[in-house]
């Protein structure tokens, strides 16, 4: 994993697949709140004038000159829950996100939310 500080210097970065293809670009960063660490991407992924934002999990992501790559297939991404490009993803929104990649979702230990926008 990468630095939670250096990852906000890739905003924009291509997104890329296990195969190199483009799956969008990265607009923001979500950290576990629980441990701070880089957990969600916000990625931007569309056409001119229909983009929204689409959440991928960081775990096992790499980064080289000008993208970041994901452990997860173009297709998987680009059909996850996402938001309008203006939008805040929602409290009641992280369990979709990580069931939609087969991950266990748990709130915080008080019920707090598991994600926070970096």
């Amino acid at each position: 994993m990468f630095e939670s500080e250096s990852i906000t210097l890739w905003r924009d970065a291509d997104v890329i697949d296990p195969k190199g293809d483009k799956i969008g670009s990265l607009e923001s960063v979500y950290v576990d709140t629980a441990t701070d660490e880089p957990f969600v991407a916000g990625l931007k992924v569309g056409i001119i004038g229909r983009h929204r934002l689409v959440f991928v999990p960081l775990t096992a992501a790499t980064v080289g000159p000008g993208y970041v790559r994901v452990r997860y297939d173009k297709d998987l991404v680009r059909n996850a829950p996402g938001i309008e490009t203006d939008g805040e993803m929602a409290a009641d929104m992280e369990p979709t996100i990580f069931a939609h990649y087969s991950m266990d979702y748990s709130p915080g230990a008080s019920g707090e939310r598991r994600l926070a926008r970096r």
